[in-house]
Parts: C-alpha cells; sequence; structure tokens
C-alpha cells in the first residue's frame, strides 16, 4: 500500500485506491449523461473522485473506488470463486513404492532447479490461494473464507472486473437501452475507460537486490522481456494479475508454442531432405538434362520454342517443397495435430483442477445489459436455472439469424470468386510474361507469375480481412440479443473468427495448388 501511495494510484485521501478510470473532455456537451450515470454510479455504492489532467487542461480524471462492502454485495452476486480452505494432501505411509518414488522426486526436483528454463521460484510471492479450495463467495458464510487483509483479499483482476460490470449495468438516462459505458464512449461523452496497473513496470533499482515493486515489475522482469523467451510462463502470477482468462490463455499460447518445435524440426528435416536429393530426383534427370527436348510457344507473338532444361530451377524450387518427405510431413502433422489437442485438453483439466475452476464458466454467465434492458418487459423462467429472465420473440430472433447466416454466405461466396479470379489472372498474365521485351521476364515467366498471383493473393487477403472483422463485428452487434449470456457471445465471436480462418485457409490451398 505504500508504493501504491507514492504511485499515485490512490484517492487524494491516501487510503482509497483506484480500481478504474474514466476520462472525458470538458468542452463535451453531453454532461447531462455523464451527471446522471456518475449519480447512478454514487447510487450503486462506488466511490468517485475528479482530478484534472496536467498536460491538458480540457481532460478530466473520474478516480472510481469500490469499497468493501459493494466488493462483497456484487462478489456475491457474480458467484466469484474465492479461497476458503487450504488444500491437504494425504499421502499412505504403507504404500511399498513410497521410498523409491520419493528418491526418484527428488532427483527431479533437484535436476528441475538447475533447469535453465524454469523459473527461481524464490523471486515470485506466495500464491496462497493456489493452493487452496474455492468456492462461489457470500456474505452469509464470509468467515468460511480466508481473509487476511481486506485490501488484498480481492486481485486488481477481480476489483476491476466487477467495477467493469457495474459500468455496464448502469443507466445514463431514462431509456430501455440506455445502459452501459460502452454506448456512452460510443457517443463521445467519455474518452476513454481503463483500469490502472498496479505501477510502473520498470525501476532504476535492480530486481535482484531490491526484490520486484510490485506484480506489474515483477512480470515484466520475469516473463515479458525477449530475455525470458526460453522460461516457462509464471502461469500462477499471470493469473493473480489479469484474471483467469487471460491466464488460460497463455498457458494455451505457451503449450501451442511449445508443441510446434517437434513439428518445426520435422518441417526442416524434409527440407533439408529435398536439398541432399534435388540434384539426385527424377526432375533433374528428367528436365535438367532435357537439352534437345523443345515445347511448344506460349504465346502467337514474340514467342519462340522453348527447351525444357529452361524451367529447370523452377522445377528443382518445386521439389524443395514436393517431394516424397512431404507426403510423411502430412501424416506426421495430422498426428500431431490429434495429440496437440489431446495434451492441451489434459493440460486443460489440469490448470482447471489446480485453479478451481470446474464449472467456472457456467456459474459466471449473466444477463448482457444491452438485452436485459432491451427485454425486460417479457420474462419467463429459464429451464435450466429455474430463474425468470428477459426473453427474446422468436420473429426478431429468426429475422436476426438470417441477416446474419446471408451475410457469412455473401462472404464464402466472395472468398471462392477472389480464388477463380486469381486462376483466370493467372492464365491471362503467363502468355504477357512469356511474350514480354523484357528479355529477364521473358525467361522467368513462371517465378514472374507465381510472385504476381502471390501478391494479388497477399493483398486480397488482408483487405478481406479488414472487410471481414469490420462485418463480423456489425453482425456480432446485430446478433447480440440472440444469445443470453456472454459465453454464447464468445461461441459467436469465435465462429466468425473461424469462418475469417477458414476463408484464409482456402486462399493459401489455391496459391499452393494454382
Amino acid at each position: 500500500m505504500n508504493y501504491i501511495a507514492s504511485s499515485g494510484l490512490l484517492f487524494k485521501d491516501g487510503k482509497k485506491r483506484i480500481d478504474y478510470i474514466l476520462v472525458y473532455r470538458k468542452s463535451n456537451i453531453q454532461f447531462d449523461k455523464r451527471n446522471t450515470f456518475e449519480k447512478n454510479l454514487r447510487a450503486e455504492g462506488l466511490m468517485l473522485e475528479k482530478e484534472p489532467a496536467v498536460a491538458n487542461a480540457d481532460i478530466m480524471f473520474i478516480k472510481i473506488h469500490i469499497p468493501w462492502d459493494t466488493l462483497c454485495k456484487y462478489a456475491e452476486r457474480l458467484n466469484i470463486r474465492m479461497p476458503f480452505r487450504k488444500r491437504s494432501y494425504y499421502t499412505d505411509p504403507r504404500s511399498k513404492s513410497t521410498g523409491s518414488m520419493h528418491n526418484y522426486f527428488r532427483r527431479l526436483k533437484k535436476w528441475m532447479s538447475q533447469n535453465p528454463m524454469v523459473l527461481d521460484k524464490s523471486a515470485f510471492p506466495d500464491l496462497e490461494e493456489s493452493d487452496c479450495y474455492t468456492g462461489p463467495f457470500s456474505r452469509a458464510r464470509i468467515h468460511h473464507f480466508i481473509i487476511n487483509n481486506k485490501d488484498t483479499f480481492f486481485s486488481n483482476a477481480t476489483r476491476s472486473r466487477i467495477v467493469y460490470h457495474m459500468l455496464q449495468h448502469t443507466k445514463y438516462e431514462n431509456g430501455i437501452s440506455k445502459v452501459g459505458i460502452c454506448k456512452l464512449i460510443n457517443n463521445g461523452s467519455y474518452i476513454a475507460a481503463f483500469p490502472p496497473h498496479e505501477g510502473a513496470y520498470k525501476s532504476s533499482q535492480p530486481i535482484k537486490t531490491h526484490g520486484p515493486q510490485n506484480n506489474r515489475h515483477l512480470l515484466y522482469e520475469r516473463w515479458a522481456r525477449w530475455g525470458m523467451w526460453y522460461k516457462h510462463q509464471p502461469l500462477d502470477l499471470i493469473r493473480l494479475y489479469f484474471g483467469e482468462k487471460i491466464g488460460l490463455y497463455f498457458a494455451w499460447l505457451g503449450w501451442y508454442t511449445g508443441m510446434l518445435i517437434p513439428a518445426a524440426l520435422v518441417g526442416l528435416c524434409v527440407f533439408f531432405y529435398g536439398i541432399f536429393t534435388m540434384n539426385a530426383s527424377q526432375v533433374s534427370k528428367e528436365i535438367c538434362k532435357a537439352t534437345e527436348v523443345f515445347m511448344c510457344p506460349l504465346c502467337e507473338k514474340n514467342c519462340s520454342l522453348q527447351r525444357l532444361n529452361e524451367s529447370c530451377i523452377y522445377a528443382k524450387v518445386t521439389y524443395l517443397f514436393d517431394n516424397g518427405g512431404t507426403v510423411f510431413f502430412a501424416i506426421f502433422m495430422a498426428i500431431w495435430a490429434t495429440v496437440f489437442l489431446e495434451f492441451w485438453k489434459r493440460r486443460r483439466s489440469t490448470l482447471t483442477y489446480t485453479w478451481d475452476l470446474i464449472e467456472w464458466e457456467e456459474e459466471e454467465e449473466t444477463l448482457r445489459p444491452q438485452f436485459e434492458a432491451k427485454y425486460y418487459k417479457m420474462e419467463r423462467v429459464n429451464p435450466i436455472s429455474g430463474k425468470p429472465e428477459p426473453h427474446q420473440p422468436s420473429s426478431d430472433k429468426v429475422s436476426r439469424l438470417l441477416v446474419s447466416i446471408s451475410g457469412i454466405f455473401f462472404m464464402i461466396s466472395l472468398v471462392i470468386t477472389a480464388v477463380f479470379a486469381v486462376v483466370v489472372y493467372r492464365l491471362v498474365v503467363m502468355e504477357q510474361f512469356a511474350s514480354f521485351k523484357w528479355n529477364f521476364i521473358k525467361q522467368h515467366w513462371q517465378f514472374a507469375t507465381s510472385a504476381a498471383a502471390v501478391c494479388i493473393n497477399f493483398v486480397i487477403i488482408m483487405v478481406l480481412n479488414l472487410a471481414y472483422e469490420k462485418i463480423a463485428y456489425l453482425l456480432t452487434n446485430l446478433g447480440k440479443s440472440i444469445f443470453l449470456h456472454s459465453l454464447l457471445e464468445e461461441q459467436f465471436i469465435r465462429a466468425y473468427q473461424l469462418i475469417v480462418g477458414l476463408c484464409t485457409l482456402v486462399f493459401l490451398i489455391s496459391t499452393l495448388v494454382i
């Protein structure tokens, strides 16, 4: 708390910590919406304090602090899991293999301490909550939870998440859908809304002698630097600082990167196999040595007969990526994809059990404020949870689904059209390059045609990627009211990302095939 006070992360009284920050311009005329919004935030239990910017007199910051009582109320409402008892591990002393297993793990632990890839655990804080059982927070059973310090019981990620939930569900006008900080940012009432970091990520004093100033500084020194690329990730600290979702994401990213190493090694072996067998291959014997074999002209004007061995270099380059080893590599990658998925499921289950996240997504589902504000008059009992919730009419749902599905089919048809357009382009340009007046292009028309087609494919992919991203956000906002929970909205976004990935894959496959 002393460091937080010295970093300016507290209110002016030096006691209340800043959990969220809103930014707006004084010259903005929509002050009525801001006043109503801030008044409703105070009514919900948040504490606000304004402070003008030093560099720009037109900028105003609103510091938000969530008190302990409000934290407990919304933690219970959101079913946030908190530690309540340390785990106890049972070992059977009568087991005959205990001694040998103990020696084996002792030797393994000794080797792991010397492994340069393993992080130095002495530099990290004692993450007690990672070794505790957790349960949904309840104010009625608050004495069961491990509360050593009220200021640190809820992590910064949890505090920010609760405040953001309140910002999303607070009204700024007396309207049906006039709710949420996102709409206020879109209409210009606020410039930005963000949670602050714990402090600076750099320090003039070395971490080895003076220790880390905060968790952000520790994450930078032991994780988010190029010099730490070979180290294991501190997933427990990432989870503590950023939350469970970000922790699981980096766990997946690290696992995916590690699993790419054997695939990359096999790919390099196949590539070098093509280099070493290039001259002895059947392609080199039949094409490169065919000095007396002539091919028909590629065009009617300015084209002459071509020797077959003139395409020797092109055939050798093609052989590097299309040889007998690529068949083995294709089989290996098919097996690798299955192994990667199954081993990641095992790794994810381990993290889920260690972090006590079983049934975590189901417990944290909440109604989206826009959906709740639009359909609050029509309620029905959810057959799964047994609680009343807003209901969307089937006609509205079907109309939005039809618009989304038609947009998806339009995007897929656009990709197929672009692929065929590139094929036609190659057929037309091939003849033009073969009759080109520049002798260099005329001699290497194969490379010129392929390079031009690849560049066009690249431009089309980038342009369609930007267009698809905007269309995906547009259709997601259109279809937001189709889904009741944030988890389903994420699945909707993942579906669009999958479509964009499939479109990109179609382009890549077409480039290789063509």
